[in-house]
C-alpha cells in the first residue's frame, strides 16, 4: 500500500490531481462551519438535536449529506441538493423533448454546453426558492421555539410586516454557497481526480463519522456497569451489516457480465488477417450509485419544503408520509432506484452504436446476425441484468432502516453503517480508485492494487 501511494506521488500530473482536488474539498469543509450572518449556529445546533430526536428523521438525512452544515444553519446548508435535482430535472427533459435530443446527439459539444448553462439556471433558481422558504422557517418556527437563533436587529429591519433584510441575507449567502459547490465540483471533475459533486457529498458524509463513533460510545455505556441503550450484540449485528452492505455494493458496482464475440476474417492490404476472439462487458449496474443519489434527492425537495412550510399545510402532510423509515418513504424509494436506474442507462448505454461498430469491424455475437439482431440482443440482456442490479441495490438502501427500526438503532448510527450513506461512500471510492488507476497504468505501472484489481478499467 506504502509503494502504490509513493507511485501514485511520483507522477506530477496525478499529483497535482489529487492536491487540486483536496484543496477543494478543504474549502467545502471550511465552508461548512460558517454560518449564515445573523444566525447564531450554537443555538441551531441544539435546536436541530431537539427536533431530530433519536427516531428517523428528514432533517437527520439533509444534515448527513450537507456534512453538518445544514443543522449550523451556514452559508452551504443547502449542499449540492439543488444541483442534483436541476440534473434530474434537465435529464428528463433531454428524454422526453425530441429537440434536446437532436442537439446532443448530433453536436455533443455544442449540446453538453447547452444542457450545463440551462442546469446552472435551474440550481440557481431551486437555491433561491429552497433558501426563501429555509429563512421564512427559521424566523417564523425555530426563532420562537428557540429565542436568539436570529439576531433581532436583522429581523427588525422589516417593511410592510417582512424581515426583508434577513431573507435577502439568507437567500444570497446560501444560493451563493450552492453555486460555489457547484462550481468546485465542476472544476473537481475537470481538472481534479473523481467525479467532484459525488465527492463533494462523499466528503459531507464521511465527515459525521466523528459524531457517529461518538454517539455509539455514549450509547454503549462503557464508563458504567450499568446497560447502555445499546449493546454489544446490535454492535456486530451493525458491523456485520457494514461488511455486508460494503462487500454487495463492490459487487454489484463492478459485476459484469461478459458477451463473447468472434472476428470473422478480412482483408487489410494484400493480407489476411485471421479473425479472434473477444467480449462486450455488460456491467450488471451500469449507472453506479447514481440512481440512490438521485432517487435521495428527488424525495428531499418536496419533504424538505413541506415541513418547512408547516405540519399543518399540504405540504406539511405529505412531508409526514415522506419521512425516512415510512412504508411510503420506503416504496416510492425503491421505485425511485428502480427507475432511475433504468433510466440513467437507457440514457448512457447505446446498443445501436455498439452494433454499428462491430458491424464495422466485422465483429459478431456467436448466434446473432449482426445489425439489428444484435442491438435487439444488447438492448434485451443489457434490462436483464439491470433488474437485477437495480432489485439489489434497492435492498441494500433499505436494508439498515429496517434492521434499525427492528433494533431500535439511532437513526444517525444505522445511517452510517448501511444504506444511502454508505453505497454513497463506496462507489464514489470505486470511481476514484478506477481514475487513480487508469492513471498509473498509463504511466505504465501496475495499477493501485497488486491483488483484486478494478474491473472496467
Amino acid at each position: 500500500m506504502v509503494e502504490a501511494i509513493r507511485r501514485i506521488f511520483s507522477i506530477p500530473e496525478l499529483k497535482a490531481k489529487i492536491v487540486f482536488t483536496v484543496l477543494l474539498l478543504a474549502v467545502c469543509r471550511i465552508g461548512a462551519y460558517i454560518p449564515v450572518p445573523g444566525i447564531n449556529g450554537d443555538v441551531a445546533i441544539s435546536f436541530f438535536k431537539y427536533a431530530t430526536g433519536g427516531g428517523q428523521n428528514l432533517f437527520q438525512l439533509v444534515d448527513i449529506f450537507s456534512g453538518g452544515a445544514f443543522a449550523k444553519m451556514t452559508v452551504l446548508a443547502l449542499g449540492v441538493m439543488p444541483y442534483i435535482s436541476a440534473s434530474i430535472i434537465m435529464q428528463l427533459l433531454i428524454a422526453l423533448v425530441p429537440s434536446l435530443q437532436r442537439d446532443v446527439r448530433e453536436s455533443p459539444d455544442q449540446g453538453r454546453r447547452k444542457i450545463s448553462k440551462w442546469t446552472r439556471l435551474a440550481t440557481l433558481c431551486l437555491a433561491m426558492f429552497q433558501s426563501g422558504i429555509f429563512a421564512n422557517y427559521a424566523l417564523n418556527v425555530i426563532n420562537k421555539a428557540s429565542p436568539g437563533i436570529i439576531l433581532q436587529e436583522l429581523a427588525d429591519v422589516q417593511i410592510f410586516g417582512v424581515s426583508w433584510l434577513f431573507f435577502l441575507t439568507v437567500i444570497a449567502t446560501m444560493t451563493a454557497g450552492t453555486l460555489l459547490l457547484m462550481w468546485i465540483g465542476e472544476q473537481i471533475t475537470e481538472k481534479g481526480i473523481g467525479n467532484g459533486i459525488s465527492l463533494i457529498i462523499a466528503t459531507g458524509i464521511l465527515a459525521s463519522f466523528p459524531s457517529t463513533v461518538g454517539s455509539i460510545i455514549n450509547q454503549l455505556n462503557l464508563s458504567s456497569q450499568e446497560s447502555g441503550q445499546m449493546s454489544f450484540t446490535t454492535l456486530i449485528v451493525l458491523c456485520a451489516l457494514f461488511v455486508f452492505i460494503t462487500t454487495g455494493t463492490i459487487l454489484v458496482i463492478q459485476g459484469q457480465r461478459r458477451i463473447p464475440l468472434q472476428y470473422a476474417r478480412r482483408i487489410v492490404g494484400r493480407h489476411e488477417v485471421q479473425g479472434g476472439n473477444s467480449h462486450i462487458p455488460l456491467k450488471i449496474n451500469y449507472a453506479g450509485v447514481i440512481p440512490v443519489i438521485f432517487a435521495s434527492s428527488l424525495l428531499m425537495f418536496p419533504a424538505t419544503v413541506g415541513q418547512f412550510m408547516g405540519k399543518n399545510t399540504w405540504m406539511g402532510q405529505i412531508s409526514n408520509y415522506l419521512s425516512p423509515g415510512s412504508w411510503v418513504y420506503t416504496i416510492i424509494y425503491v421505485s425511485l432506484i428502480l427507475f432511475f436506474t433504468y433510466f440513467w442507462t437507457a440514457t448512457q448505454f447505446r446498443p445501436d452504436q455498439i452494433a454499428s461498430d462491430m458491424k464495422k469491424n466485422g465483429a459478431f455475437v456467436p448466434g446473432i446476425r449482426q445489425g439489428k439482431p444484435t442491438q435487439d440482443f444488447l438492448e434485451s440482456t443489457m434490462s436483464r441484468i439491470t433488474l437485477a442490479g437495480a432489485v439489489f441495490l434497492a435492498v441494500i438502501a433499505i436494508l439498515p432502516s429496517l434492521v434499525g427500526r427492528l433494533m431500535g438503532v439511532d437513526a444517525n448510527i444505522s445511517q452510517f453503517f448501511g444504506g444511502t450513506s454508505l453505497l454513497i461512500l463506496v462507489g464514489v471510492i470505486l470511481d476514484t480508485s478506477k481514475q487513480v488507476e487508469s492513471h498509473l497504468l498509463m504511466k505504465r505501472y501496475d495499477g493501485f492494487m497488486t491483488k483484486g484489481r478494478l474491473r472496467g478499467r
